[in-house]
C-alpha cells in the first residue's frame, strides 16, 4: 500500500482521543487492510490452513487461532470461515472439543500427537467470540462455550503450595508432574481469557487471568520473565528441562499485557528498560536474553520483533507515536504475525501509540 497514505491514516485516527477507541480501531481495520491481504498472501492458504514457514511448513492451533483472530478484526467473513473449516476438519479430531495442537504436511498421519495446546484452545475461542460478535453467527459462540468449558476442565488446576489459586496447563498432558508442574507464562492472555469468560460464562477463565497477571508480576520481581517456569510447593523457578531464557515465546507477554491495557505491569516496564539499552537503529532487537542479568543471547532484525520494542518502549514513555516499522510479509510467520498484533494492540488500548 502507499506508505503515505497509511501514515497519513493513521495520525488522523491517533488524534480522535481515547474515547473513540472502537471507532479508531475499526477505522484501523479498515485503512490498513491491505497489511492483511499482504499477510494471507503470505502464510494462509487457499483451504484455510495458517502455515509456520520456519516450523516444516506446519499448521498449529495458534496460527489457526491467531489468524481467525486477524480475520475477525479485518471484517473478513471470508477468511475467517476457511480457517475455521479447516481447523475443524483437520485439528478437531481429539475426543472432546479441544483442538489438537499441530498438523504436519509431510506425515501420513499428519496429527501424530493429540495432545492439544492451551494458547491455541484459548486464541481459538477468542477469535469465535470475536467472530460471533462481528458476523452474528450464534453457532460460533455455541463452539466457544465448548472449548472454553473443556479448556477449564482440562487445563486449569490448582496451584502447588497456594491454596485457592490457579494457574493453566500449557496442555493437558506432559507438564503436571509428581514434584511440580510446569506452565508458559506467554500462555496467559489476558484479554483473550476475559471477553470468553464474559462471553460464555466460564469464570475460571477470567479468575485465571486475574491471578496470572498476579503470578506473572511475581515472576518479574526477579527480572526478565521466562519461557518456562516450573511451579511446587516450595514455590517458582525457571525450568529445569524447558527454556529458562527470555525467548521467543516470553516476548510475547509483555505485548500481551499492553493489548490487555495493563501497559504499566511490572513485566512490561522489565523489558522496556531492556530495550532503552538494546535498541539503536541498524542493530537487531534482542529476542532471547538469560533473564536475571538481562543480556541479549540472540538478536533479530525481523520487522515483528521492532514492532513489539517499539510499541514496549512508547507504552513505558508514552511518547507521540510508537517507532513500529512498516509491516512487512517479507519475515516468517511468527513475527509477522506479532508485527500485526503490536499494531492493534496500539490502537486498542495506547492512542499515544499508534504508529507514526
Amino acid at each position: 500500500m502507499n506508505r503515505r497514505h497509511f501514515l497519513c491514516g493513521t495520525a488522523a485516527l491517533a488524534m480522535a482521543g481515547p474515547g473513540l477507541a472502537q471507532s479508531m480501531t475499526d477505522q484501523f481495520g479498515q485503512v490498513a487492510r491491505p497489511l492483511w491481504e499482504a499477510w494471507k498472501e503470505r502464510f494462509l492458504m487457499a483451504d484455510g490452513r495458517v502455515v509456520d514457514t520456519l516450523q516444516r511448513a506446519a499448521s498449529h492451533s495458534e496460527g489457526q487461532g491467531y489468524g481467525m483472530v486477524l480475520a475477525t478484526y479485518f471484517d473478513d467473513a471470508e477468511a475467517f470461515a476457511r480457517m475455521y473449516q479447516w481447523t475443524e476438519r483437520n485439528l478437531a479430531v481429539r475426543a472432546d472439543p479441544l483442538l489438537a495442537w499441530r498438523w504436519l504436511p509431510d506425515q501420513v498421519n499428519a496429527v501424530p500427537d493429540r495432545n492439544n495446546a492451551s494458547d491455541g484452545d484459548l486464541f481459538y475461542a477468542w477469535a469465535l467470540v470475536r467472530a460471533f460478535s462481528r458476523f452474528g453467527d450464534r453457532s460460533h459462540l455455541a463452539r466457544a462455550q465448548e472449548i472454553a468449558e473443556a479448556l477449564a476442565a482440562t487445563c486449569i488446576v490448582p496451584m502447588p503450595g497456594a491454596e485457592g489459586r490457579i494457574v493453566m496447563l500449557p496442555a493437558q498432558f506432559g507438564f503436571n508432574h509428581d514434584t511440580h508442574l510446569s506452565i508458559n507464562p506467554s500462555y496467559y492472555m489476558p484479554l483473550a481469557m476475559r471477553e470468553v469468560a464474559a462471553a460464555t460464562g466460564v469464570s475460571a477463565l477470567a479468575i485465571c487471568a486475574q491471578q496470572g497477571e498476579a503470578l506473572i508480576d511475581q515472576l518479574a520481581q526477579n527480572g526478565l520473565v521466562p519461557d518456562w517456569v516450573d511451579i511446587s510447593a516450595e514455590g517458582m523457578r525457571a525450568s529445569e528441562t524447558l527454556s529458562p531464557n527470555t525467548g521467543y515465546e516470553a516476548l510475547r507477554v509483555p505485548l500481551f499485557m499492553v493489548w490487555s491495557r495493563i501497559p504499566r505491569h511490572l513485566s512490561v516496564r522489565r523489558m522496556a528498560a531492556v530495550y532503552a539499552r538494546t535498541v539503536q537503529p541498524g542493530v537487531g532487537v534482542p529476542t532471547v536474553l538469560e533473564p536475571v542479568s538481562g543480556t541479549v543471547l540472540e538478536s533479530s532484525g525481523d520487522a515483528g520483533y521492532q514492532a513489539i520494542a517499539g510499541l514496549i518502549t512508547c507504552a513505558e514513555n508514552l511518547t507521540s507515536g510508537a517507532q513500529i516499522p512498516p509491516f512487512t510479509n517479507d519475515q516468517p510467520y511468527y513475527p509477522a504475525t506479532l508485527h500485526l498484533f503490536a499494531m492493534i494492540a496500539a490502537f486498542e488500548t495506547l492512542p499515544e501509540c499508534v504508529p507514526i
